[in-house]
């Protein structure tokens, strides 16, 4: 295995923020503008914005050499069952290695009372969606989705455990 899964504590927020750059400017080049893709990781990551996820979501992270090289954020679990997969991004260099499973493993693992996960991906993102559906998930539905004032096709995605 080579690497571990730990929850996630503020030392690695600096780690983070890079990670999702890097892996958003991977997956999306072509498909979300890079001004666009920069505006939305400059607020969805700031310091702070880390700051408060790591104090109301269930942050995981991959370490491998004691270097953090993936991280998971889920949404609490509902009164149903039901946790949001809100972000799962791996350095690309180390997709493929079963970090993402892990890092879902984990969150199953910590939620306890889950029942199925949801999550959103955008349409073009291939390597997502063939990285849920490998997992289980399914489509249930599609839509647009305005993104910063460009326009996404998102893929919803459920997997029912």
């Amino acid at each position: 295995m080579g690497f571990l899964v730990r929850e996630m504590v503020n030392g690695d927020i600096e780690k983070v923020q890079d990670i999702a750059r890097e892996s958003w400017h991977a997956t999306y080049e072509g498909i979300i503008p890079r001004t666009i893709q920069d505006c939305f990781l400059d607020a969805a990551y700031d310091t702070s914005m880390m700051d408060t996820r790591l104090q109301n979501s269930n942050l995981f992270v991959a370490v491998l050499n004691h270097e953090v090289v993936g991280f998971a954020d889920f949404s609490s679990v509902d009164e149903d069952g039901k946790s949001g997969l809100r972000a799962i991004y791996l350095y690309p260099d180390q997709q493929g290695k079963g970090m993402g499973s892990a890092l879902i493993q984990k969150g199953i693992e910590v939620l306890g009372d889950i029942k199925e996960i949801i999550v959103e991906v955008e349409k073009e993102n291939l390597v997502g969606r063939q990285f849920y559906e490998a997992r289980g998930f399914k489509t249930v539905k599609e839509y647009d989705d305005h993104f910063d004032g460009h326009m996404l096709k998102t893929i919803q995605m459920r997997w029912i455990l």
